[in-house]
């Protein structure tokens, strides 16, 4: 079969799991059998677009769908002439924006419609939320709906999404990415000294659990001298997480990194990543410490229990046990063997089911079926 010519779709709304999902895509490609373009909606001067700006050069050009305002029906006509110029084979989407206007476009251009949903959130304002419930309604017009864990399957059915177009493909981490960061004679260098960093990666948002994580590193900051706690990341919820710090014994030794590009290399002198999440999908930042070598202490939540072990690949304690959390982040703090065995097995874990070639790999074929002269017919109804 030629070269598939696919055209990912993303509404970034930051540099996040989804953000960092498209590009671990397109890092991991076979460039002889499939050209990946990237379509970004630009929605107002300060929108975070780096997804655009680190889109690999090697896996197709990149293109800029410009809105007025949040949601624009016309940008449809934009992406139909990307399409039609490209001679794109299959749109691939993220998020319900994407994939309510990736659909409509798709099925103008007579294109393959395939969406991967990332998770959905929940705690959001009316008209969000109406347009996030058209968004999930629509996933049954898809010729292929790609979850990437086994919970977010259950929300398909729920969907109506018939199962001949659910296809499971387990989430991946660019292990490239990673291995290239800590190869780069800087990334492993020690912290200043004294310093211990322990610490988090991902939004500042309130399904993080993060105000556990405060009160966790509390408790574990009078204990173990030169404990840091980096949050690396923003969010909605930082004035109220840094109202809590500066009541707290600890606050001081926490520190509000924001966005990183450097993430990679502050993420590698962690003693131990935590996550307090009380909803997820299978979490990027979890596999990306698991990686490079972080040791992992986190909540018992479907998602993240499918990749820690208890006591093989990390810790899990029971959602909402900040002293079963501060028990185990002491276990890892003075137990380094159980660190270097825990941390062996995490890699080990990474690289034999959550690299994103292997993703990349299976998406191609779900491409191939689709183009397949038995599915040659392109259909927008629901089974």
């Amino acid at each position: 079969m030629s070269q598939i010519k696919v055209l990912q779709f993303i509404s970034p709304s930051g540099f996040y799991g989804a953000e960092r999902w498209v590009l671990a895509f397109a890092n991991n490609i076979d460039p002889q059998r499939m050209r990946c373009d990237l379509a970004v909606t630009r929605e107002s001067p300060n929108q975070d677009l780096r997804v655009a700006d680190f889109h690999p050069d090697s896996a197709g050009q990149v293109h800029y769908v410009d809105m007025a305002g949040r949601f624009d029906i016309r940008s449809v006509k934009t992406l139909v002439n990307i399409i039609r110029k490209r001679e794109i084979d299959v749109i691939l989407t993220h998020g319900y924006k994407s994939d309510i206007l990736g659909l409509i476009a798709g099925r103008i251009a007579g294109i393959r419609c395939v969406s991967t949903p990332h998770g959905f959130s929940g705690n959001v304002g009316f008209k969000l939320k109406m347009f996030i419930r058209l968004g999930t309604s629509i996933l049954r017009y898809f010729d292929a709906v790609a979850p990437l864990s086994e919970e977010l399957i259950e929300d398909m059915h729920r969907f109506r999404v018939p199962s001949s177009k659910i296809r499971f493909i387990r989430n991946g981490v660019d292990i490239k990415d990673i291995d290239a960061t800590l190869a780069n004679p800087g990334s492993r260098e020690k912290s200043e000294a004294g310093i211990r960093p322990i610490g988090f990666v991902g939004q500042l948002i309130p399904r993080k659990g993060l105000l556990d994580l405060l009160s966790a590193f509390e408790g574990l900051h009078e204990h173990h001298q030169g404990l840091e706690l980096q949050l690396i990341g923003e969010g909605r919820q930082r004035p109220q997480l840094e109202e809590k710090c500066a009541r707290m014994k600890a606050g001081q030794a926490v520190k509000f990194l924001g966005f990183r590009e450097d993430r990679l290399e502050l993420l590698s002198k962690f003693e131990m990543f935590v996550m307090t999440s009380s909803l997820e999908g299978i979490p990027r930042c979890l596999m990306e410490s698991m990686a490079v070598g972080v040791p992992v202490v986190a909540y018992d939540i479907p998602g993240v229990d499918q990749l820690i072990e208890d006591g093989v690949t990390g810790l899990l304690v029971p959602h909402g046990d900040v002293c079963a959390l501060v028990e185990a982040c002491n276990k890892l703090l003075v137990d380094p063997e159980l660190k270097a065995t825990l941390t062996a097995n995490a890699r080990t874990r990474v690289e034999e089911v959550y690299s994103a070639r292997r993703m990349a790999d299976e998406y191609l074929e779900l491409f191939q079926q689709l183009m397949s002269p038995r599915n040659s017919t392109v259909t927008g109804g629901a089974d």
